[in-house]
């Protein structure tokens, strides 16, 4: 009898994509590709190891990576948006590659160099409603970066993320043109700084 266990452990996730990329290669697709690849390879990735994480894979029009820690993955999310703003600062907005981020801390099944479950799932879903240019963390992430990380996160309420059964709350944070983390214009009720 083969043993089928599968290898699982806890993980910080971050899932990472351009928003609006198929408009954007609608309109330069070699350029759009330069540019993409210049931003995973020259700020995305580096910041990813500086904060201990690894990149598992590129997907396309985005990244994913793993952390051992909540605070590091979304203090890596924070200097890659204001990496990212600050490039962008004399692009037209036309042009410009902005990423949406969603992080989720869970369990996560391991299969040789790549990474599968609910954990990586619902950063996924979290990326996608994201704002370009923000971050947006699951209720289990926020829970554990609360007074590790010095930047205000925004309480979006529950959320219906797609195929994920359950509704989860969750944590947004812009940041602004001038790279900088966005205080809440209208800091809701459940607005906590962190």
């Amino acid at each position: 009898m083969t043993d089928n266990r599968v290898e699982r452990r806890l993980a910080a996730i971050l899932a990472a994509d351009v928003a609006g990329y198929s408009r954007l290669t609608g309109l330069d697709e070699e350029g759009t590709h330069v540019r993409l690849r210049e931003r995973l390879r020259g700020l995305a990735d580096p910041k990813i190891s500086e904060h201990r994480g690894k990149v598992v894979k590129h997907t396309g029009d985005g990244v994913l990576a793993e952390f051992g820690s909540v605070v590091d993955a979304v203090r890596c999310a924070i200097e890659v948006q204001r990496g990212m703003a600050e490039q962008n600062a004399t692009v037209p907005q036309v042009k410009r590659i902005e990423f949406r981020i969603g992080i989720h801390i869970g369990d996560i099944i391991v299969d040789e160099n790549d990474i599968f479950g609910d954990g990586v799932n619902i950063a996924a879903r979290l990326e996608g409603i994201a704002e370009p240019g923000g971050v947006c963390i699951s209720d289990d992430a926020q829970r554990q970066i609360r007074g590790k990380v010095d930047v205000a996160f925004e309480d979006m309420g529950s959320q219906n993320l797609k195929n994920i059964a359950e509704p989860m709350r969750a944590w947004r944070l812009r940041i602004n043109a001038g790279g900088s983390a966005a205080v809440p214009i209208e800091p809701s009720v459940g607005a906590r700084k962190l």
